[in-house]
Order: C-alpha cells, then structure tokens, then sequence
C-alpha cells in the first residue's frame, strides 16, 4: 500500500491528534511523511501542537497504518480518508470532521440522501410506533434511514427501513466487530449485509462514555434532516439535535404529552424552535426532490393489519384505537355503544390480536411485531 496512505493512516491513531491539528501539521509539513520524519523541535513549536503531542507523533509508527489495514481487511471493511471517492462529502465540511471512517457494507448509500432517526433508548410504545412510521416512510421515498445502532428507538428505525424494503446506515460508538449492545446482535448483521455500518473508531474498539457524543456529530452530519422522535431531558438523543444546529442541519421533533418525562426533551426542541413533525407532509417539503408515498390511515401506522373478514362494528371500533391505552369509559362515550356489546367485541379482537387490553380495563391497537 502507498506509503503516504499508511503514514496518514497511523497519524489518525496518534492519542490527541484530533483533525484541525492534523490539518494544521498537514499543511505546514506538507505530506503525512513529512510529518512523521519532521524533527521533534519542529513538530513540538508547531501552534497547539505542543511536546506531549510531539512525543506521541514520533512515537507512533507507520506499522500503525499498515495495523488498521489489516484489522479491516480481516472483518470485510474499507477504510475511508477524505481524499476518496466513496468518503461522505457531507462529513467533509462538518466541525470536527472524522479523519478516517471504517465502513462494511454498501458503500454507496454514503452518496444518497438521508434523513436521521433517532430517541431515547427507553421509550414508550407511542415513541416506537412513531419512529417506525418515519423510518417506513422514508424508506418507502428511497431515503436513507440512518441512526446511532443503540437499543431502543434506534433499532426501530433501522429495523423498521429494512422491512419496508429501504435501507440504513448504523453509525457506530464502537469499533467494527464489537456488538454494542449485545442485543443487538441480529441487527449489526442484517444492517451489514443490507445497508452499511460506519465507525470512525478502530476495527475491535470497545466503546467508551465519550464514543456515542463523537457519533452523534456524524449521525446528524451525514443526514439532511434529523427527526428527534422521543427524548427526555439528558437524552443522547438531544446531543445529535445539537450537532445538527452546529452543522447547519435541520431538526424535527416529535410533539409528546406533557405529562410524559419520554416527551420532555422533544417538546423543549419545538419550544426552541425546532420544526415539528406531525405528518408526512412535514417531512415531504425538506425533501423536494422525492416523492414520499401515501401514508396509512391516521392510526394505523405501524400497527397489526386488518382482516378482511372484520364486521363494519368491529371495524369502526378498532379505529378508535390508537397505540396508547384508552379507558373503557372512555372508548364507550365515543363509540356510543352499550358497554356489554363493546367488551364483547373488544375481546373478539383481543383474540384475533387486533386488539391489546393493557391493566385497568384499557385498551390500545396491537402492533405488528408484539
């Protein structure tokens, strides 16, 4: 492999040589072995550089590139720098833009347009029917799905794209071949055999407290849009929000109830002047070249279809339902049915799986996958 290539390579590894001080070492020394064969007295008087970065310059080799190429190579990955092709050219021009990616899977979708999907990692069953719904929609456009690979609303969206017959983009805290969480197992596979994982952290790096806010800024740079679907305050979640304004992105929330500590970072957005999502709509006129399809009916998204064979009643009544738990007095004064002939059907359609009954005599539409 080119020389060059492998000096820059391990300069990417040097413990505190971040990007605008590679930048800065670049432009002075004018190739990456230059930087290396720079006397320490150079290296060390360069601005911000300093004697503790120095030393660790001259004390990395080359053999440390040559190490991250075969540590790729072993699991299938490429290594991506900012002079090839396939590096995404929205990460080029972010703040703080990653000096090198490691990718495994489809590569080109790095070319496509985007749109972020991203939560909370503990939601509710109303934040996962939204996120799916999002992310089917923009798989269904074409669009890029793309997301953190974390538990909770991440694995959502990426599921929900690929079942829709779209494709994602997991953006790992970790390095390739460590599956972070372990749950998630499943999915770390069939993102990297369907649509792409992408780190900017060493093949086999366990991720530390400081990875996942290092990922969020490329989660965000790599997408137009980000939709912020559920988050409470301290939530990662509100951290890729932020990179998105840093970089001149768009951010849509998703309103929740008030009442609800799940909502509390979402409806701060809006608050704050982030665009709300409440309809396909929202998200069709921040993407004017594509053609999102027709949505399901209101309250249907995401849940379990309708049989055919449905009676109008047990039909009607199902459409009073909605992901979230109604009460029973509730669901009597709008369907204005005696209350025995409603819990008949409702248990009707709790035995066909259509409907869920939840403590307390509440009950909710069934989604799909429950």
């Amino acid at each position: 492999m080119d020389r060059q290539r492998l000096a820059y390579l391990a300069l990417t590894q040097v413990p505190g040589l971040g990007p605008s001080r590679l930048a800065l070492l670049l432009d002075k020394f004018h190739t990456p072995l230059g930087v290396h064969s720079a006397p320490f007295a150079f290296l060390s008087t360069t601005p911000t550089i300093g004697k503790a970065c120095a030393t660790a310059i001259k004390e990395t080799p080359l053999a440390a590139g040559q190490h991250l190429v075969e540590s790729a190579e072993a699991i299938g990955a490429r290594i991506l720098v900012p002079e090839d092709d396939d590096f995404p050219a929205a990460l080029r021009t972010i703040p703080d833009p990653p000096p090198v990616l490691f990718a495994l899977g489809d590569l080109s979708l790095l070319g496509r347009v985007a749109v972020a999907v991203v939560g909370s990692r503990d939601h509710s069953r109303y934040g996962a029917t939204v996120a799916r719904a999002v992310a089917e929609l923009a798989a269904g456009a074409g669009v890029v799905v793309v997301s953190g690979m974390a538990r909770g609303l991440d694995a959502v969206a990426h599921a929900a794209a690929l079942e829709a017959g779209g494709t994602t983009v997991g953006v790992l805290g970790n390095g390739l071949g460590i599956i972070y969480p372990a749950a998630n197992r499943a999915l770390y596979e069939r993102v990297a055999a369907e649509g792409l994982l992408l780190s900017e952290f060493p093949p086999g790096e366990r991720p530390t407290a400081g990875s996942f806010p290092r990922r969020n800024r490329l989660i965000s740079g790599l997408a137009r849009v980000t939709v912020v679907v559920e988050a409470a305050i301290g939530s990662g979640a509100l951290i890729t929000a932020g990179t998105a304004l840093d970089q001149g992105r768009e951010v849509m929330a998703v309103p929740g109830p008030i009442t609800s500590p799940l909502s509390a970072g979402t409806n701060r957005l809006l608050r704050d002047g982030a665009t709300p999502y409440l309809e396909p709509a929202d998200l069709a006129q921040l993407y004017p070249e594509i053609t999102l399809p027709e949505p399901a009916p209101a309250g249907s998204v995401g849940s379990v279809p309708l049989p055919a064979t449905l009676s109008q009643a047990e039909r009607r009544l199902v459409e009073l339902l909605g992901p979230e738990p109604a009460a029973l007095d509730s669901i009597v004064s709008r369907a204005d049915r005696p209350v025995g002939e409603l819990l008949a059907t409702l248990c009707g359609l709790e035995i066909q799986g259509i409907v869920v009954q939840e403590p307390g005599r509440r009950f909710r539409r069934a989604v799909r996958g429950e």
